[in-house]
């Protein structure tokens, strides 16, 4: 097990003149559900695409797995973002090809089996998915890959409860127990039973991070009465 799966020291990200991200210090280690928690805008999509490589960090060091985010980190991680990226005609098989031809730890037979369970059939089209629907194959993907990192932004934002606790459900029972799973969500109460840690972010600042145990033996209080107070009143 790595301890010391991502570390940022002093990471920001600066967009024209305001962080979206400020100085940032983070360690997480593998084995672990991570629940990136903060109202919109605070820097939770900012600080997945870092880790992503998608963009680039203005100032401070982030590493995953050792490495800077590139060639390997993409390699170990399994994103899913807040938006579909597939285009429209593709049919489910295509998406299992796409996943199998990109990603070594892809594991065919297990979306396969997934898609099933959805009654999603090989040749059904993309568009012709309902929105639920299409988050869900998203999801059957991401989560059919042996990723050491999976990076989840608003997994359950704009679904229906049914469809929530189906994806909480899938995740629990698909990811990788040595790897580590970031969720990112203002959606608390509906994550805060899968979740072994959380980090609140506001402002693009880390205002605390901790075990939810310890959350609730020191605080007397859940973690979403915990986010309540803090992004009511502030810190």
């Amino acid at each position: 097990m790595n301890e010391q799966l991502i570390v940022a020291r002093g990471l920001t990200k600066v967009y024209g003149v305001k962080p979206a991200l400020d100085h940032i210090d983070l360690t997480i280690g593998s084995g672990r559900i991570v629940g990136l928690l903060g109202p919109n805008g605070s820097g939770k999509t900012t600080f997945i695409k870092l880790l992503c490589g998608l963009i680039q960090p203005t100032l401070g060091m982030l590493q995953i797995d050792g490495a800077a985010p590139g060639v390997h980190s993409k390699s170990v991680i399994s994103y899913l973002p807040d938006r579909m990226y597939f285009a429209d005609w593709m049919k489910t098989c295509d998406l299992i090809d796409f996943f199998a031809d990109f990603y070594s730890d892809f594991d065919r037979k297990k979306a396969m089996e997934m898609f099933s369970a959805l009654s999603i059939g090989p040749n059904d089209r993309i568009k012709t998915m309902s929105k639920g629907t299409r988050e869900k194959a998203q999801l059957a993907l991401i989560m059919s890959r042996k990723a050491m990192l999976y990076l989840l932004d608003e997994p359950i934002a704009g679904v229906d409860p049914a469809a929530r606790d189906f994806i909480l459900n899938t995740i629990l029972t698909n990811y990788n127990e040595d790897g580590t799973v970031m969720l990112s969500t203002h959606l608390i109460a509906d994550i805060e039973r899968v979740l072994d840690e959380a980090i609140f972010l506001q402002n693009g600042k880390v205002v605390r991070h901790d075990t939810v145990d310890n959350i609730r033996e020191n605080e007397g209080k859940s973690v979403d009465q915990l986010f309540r107070e803090i992004f009511a009143y502030g810190v």
